[in-house]
């Protein structure tokens, strides 16, 4: 990654110390990565003596609340308490949007955080940020996560002075998760910094073996019982290279799943060596959720721009198919025949 700007890095200081109360926000169905930079920040602001909070779109997973542990109390969920939501946002003296390119990430919360008249600071590792909307903007694409963003963020900070063991340990933990997550446990998107990131935060005392543990041996059956079905009987690969996966509403409420139940799932498949891309598809009231990776050589985040209204980084993208307008029958069949032939005319023409 590049250095950060030590103009920035001032100029958020001097926001951060200027601030009372700050408001925290992410995008809707908040993974790893948007969970563990809100509480990174969170429990940094706290230690700085702000009033700091996280609004949330929608509820986070079950599988990350060991990440969020006594500070559920600084979490206000939107689809919950939409007015105590917009009433933080709009009180707060500074806005943070982590994880998020641009407002319409937070989809139901984008006319209120459009509207909020105070300072606001985009941190942000996706493409093609909507800068014009910030008054600082923090944007890298060359980083594993806004997790690790976040990290080297904070510890240019004159409070930390580039010593991680200053940072809350809670804050560090929840970090070293969402960075952990991002990068499938340093399995892909990893870079020189990601692992400067993490030797640090190991040589402060953060133990990773138990944010590991907590990430990845706390699943219910439930989950092993749905993915064996989907591999055995659901997966499958197009004469192009593509495996695709389908989790209709009668397949997620025969397992019981919950929300953050399947990540990591649109992953597995990558492991064939025919297979160029995978594409998990999960239905919901109005649209299929879209979640794509790719081997190098293979834009997840193009294919995902051009066919799946949506976008993400070079290998792993996300995106939607809304029902009626993309899918006019609303069906897994007619969402699989769609995939099918729009991965199929994406390949053709990369070949070209």
């Amino acid at each position: 990654m590049r250095s950060i700007d030590r103009t920035l890095s001032a100029s958020l200081h001097s926001m951060i110390t200027d601030a009372d109360k700050v408001a925290v926000v992410t995008h809707m169905h908040p993974d790893g990565d948007a969970i563990g930079s809100s509480l990174g920040l969170l429990r940094y602001l706290q230690a700085a003596g702000k009033q700091a909070v996280i609004i949330l779109h929608d509820k986070y997973p079950d599988s990350l609340a060991f990440m969020v542990g006594d500070d559920a109390d600084s979490i206000i969920v939107h689809e919950e308490k939409p007015g105590e939501a917009a009433a933080a946002i709009n009180s707060a003296d500074l806005l943070f949007c982590l994880d998020m390119n641009s407002f319409s990430r937070a989809e139901k919360m984008q006319r209120i955080l459009e509207d909020c008249t105070c300072r606001r600071v985009l941190i942000d590792h996706h493409l093609n940020p909507d800068t014009g909307k910030f008054s600082l903007v923090f944007s890298e694409t060359e980083i594993s996560s806004t997790s690790e963003l976040l990290y080297h963020i904070l510890m240019d900070m004159p409070d930390i002075g580039g010593d991680a063991g200053k940072l809350p340990v809670r804050g560090a933990e929840a970090l070293l998760a969402g960075m952990t997550t991002d990068t499938n446990n340093f399995a892909n998107s990893v870079y020189p910094s990601t692992f400067m990131m993490a030797s640090r935060l190991l040589a402060a005392g953060i133990d990773r073996d138990a944010v590991v543990a907590a990430l990845y041996t706390n699943y219910r059956e439930n989950r092993f019982r749905l993915m064996g079905e989907l591999l055995s009987e659901n997966m499958k690969i197009t004469d192009y290279g593509v495996a695709y996966m389908i989790i209709d509403r009668a397949m997620a409420a025969k397992y019981g799943i919950r929300e953050g139940e399947t990540e990591g799932f649109v992953n597995i498949p990558l492991g064939i060596d025919c297979v160029r891309m995978s594409i998990l598809l999960k239905e919901e009231d109005d649209r299929f959720r879209v979640s794509i990776r790719s081997k190098k050589g293979t834009s997840a985040n193009r294919c995902s721009a051009m066919y799946f209204n949506g976008g993400g980084h070079e290998l792993a993208a996300g995106g939607k198919l809304m029902k009626g307008t993309d899918l006019p029958e609303g069906t897994a069949a007619e969402a699989a025949r769609l995939v099918e032939a729009r991965t199929m005319e994406f390949l053709k023409n990369e070949e070209r």
